[in-house]
């Protein structure tokens, strides 16, 4: 066990840094590992999250949205709508655009992921108390916002 007030701010913020870098790998991997196993990738399922949210969307304004390009947008958009997933359909106002819009396939997949989150969410942090859980997610916030303000996080959509 580390005492901690013997270590210096040094030794405190590398443990820190170490057990953050060592819980995104392991998200990583578990996160990679299913949407693997249902076909999909992060860009993939970025894009979907993305279409759930925003609803029907020109390609222009995903690509804007996940930070990438228009020919990685069509990439990812032929690879999802080969899958059933999503849809291309004419803009009823920009004849020269194209929405893509969520299948029922593609909003049941979508809301499927949004229930395995609640239930890691619940697996990660039932049983922490309250005081503690509330304190983590504060120390996350302030994380997360210092990453911003560094320009670290560009592309990963605003914290709350």
């Amino acid at each position: 066990m580390f005492d901690e007030d013997a270590m210096s701010d040094r030794e405190r913020f590398n443990r820190a840094l170490d057990q953050v870098l060592e819980l995104v790998v392991l998200l990583n991997q578990d996160m990679t590992q299913s949407l693997a196993g249902r076909g999909l990738t992060v860009s993939r399922t970025t894009l979907l999250w993305t279409l759930r949210r925003t609803g029907p969307s020109p390609q222009r304004n995903l690509a804007e949205a996940l930070g990438v390009t228009a020919r990685t947008i069509t990439g990812l958009v032929d690879g999802l709508a080969a899958a059933g997933l999503v849809t291309r359909e004419p803009h009823p106002a920009d004849r020269r655009a194209t929405l893509v819009t969520l299948t029922g396939a593609g909003t049941e997949l979508v809301e499927t992921l949004e229930r395995e989150q609640e239930e890691l969410g619940r697996q990660l942090f039932g049983a922490m108390p309250r005081t503690r859980f509330d304190g983590f997610v504060a120390g996350l916030s302030d994380v997360l916002k210092t990453l911003h303000g560094l320009g670290l996080a560009h592309g990963l959509g605003e914290t709350s």
